[in-house]
């Protein structure tokens, strides 16, 4: 896939990583801006209408994760990829970051050939829907039909319940992209029911069990992802 009209935004308020992050996308054919704190960043976005946002967390004047939460708030960054930078490893930080629409998280010392896969590799996650039907989705051996709520893997038919078709649908529809438990009951049970983490947890060993380990893959401490074979 051609990265020639592909924008990034990089927000980060250390010159030497935005000079770092921006000279090794930029040899990759990327189109690269760069802003060095969150309400720059969202005013730089507005402008560019990057496909991809990299946002440091700790930043002066607004933090990442307030950046990102405005951000998913405008509608024309609802499906804009964001990944955290940052140097904080801890757990609370990545839930943070996902809970307020992050795609992914890359951690801080920046090693640049893997920062660019990573970066490739998030872009590409939009390539399997490109030529799928809005009701059918076609990944690897698997074929989801939401329309007739049908699960075909290697051209045999796996029988799901209701809401364990609709969980594989969600993860499937963005392969890569992490979603915490709480996006998850807000998306599949929405507030109809109590539904509870263990709830969530037995519906994916139930798909684990009928479709294989292979697909659906644990978050330590903030969800569940669709993985790409």
């Amino acid at each position: 896939m051609s990265t020639a009209k592909q924008k990034i935004l990089i927000v980060d308020d250390e010159p030497d990583i935005l000079e770092l992050i921006e000279y090794n996308l930029k040899k990759e054919g990327y189109q690269v801006y760069l802003a060095s704190n969150g309400q720059d960043g969202i005013n730089v976005a507005k402008k560019v209408q990057p496909d991809l946002i990299i946002l440091d967390i700790m930043m002066p004047k607004m933090d990442g994760i307030e950046a990102c939460r405005l951000m998913r708030a405008i509608p024309e960054f609802k499906n804009t990829f964001m990944v955290f930078l940052t140097a904080r490893s801890e757990e609370y930080s990545e839930i943070a970051g996902f809970n307020v629409g992050a795609d992914d998280y890359i951690a801080k010392p920046i090693k640049p050939r893997a920062l660019v896969s990573r970066i490739n590799a998030i872009l590409r996650r939009n390539v399997s829907s490109d030529d799928v039907s809005e009701n059918k989705l076609e990944i690897g051996d698997l074929v989801i039909d939401r329309e007739s709520y049908l699960v075909y893997q290697g051209g045999e038919k796996v029988v799901l319940a209701k809401k364990e078709f609709e969980l594989l649908y969600l993860l499937a529809s963005k392969p890569g992209k992490v979603y915490t438990r709480e996006a998850i009951l807000k998306n599949i049970w929405e507030d109809s029911v109590v539904v509870t983490n263990r709830t969530i947890d037995v519906h994916i060993r139930k798909l684990r069990e009928k479709l294989g380990e292979t697909y659906v893959s644990t978050v330590k401490g903030v969800g569940y992802k669709f993985e790409l074979s």
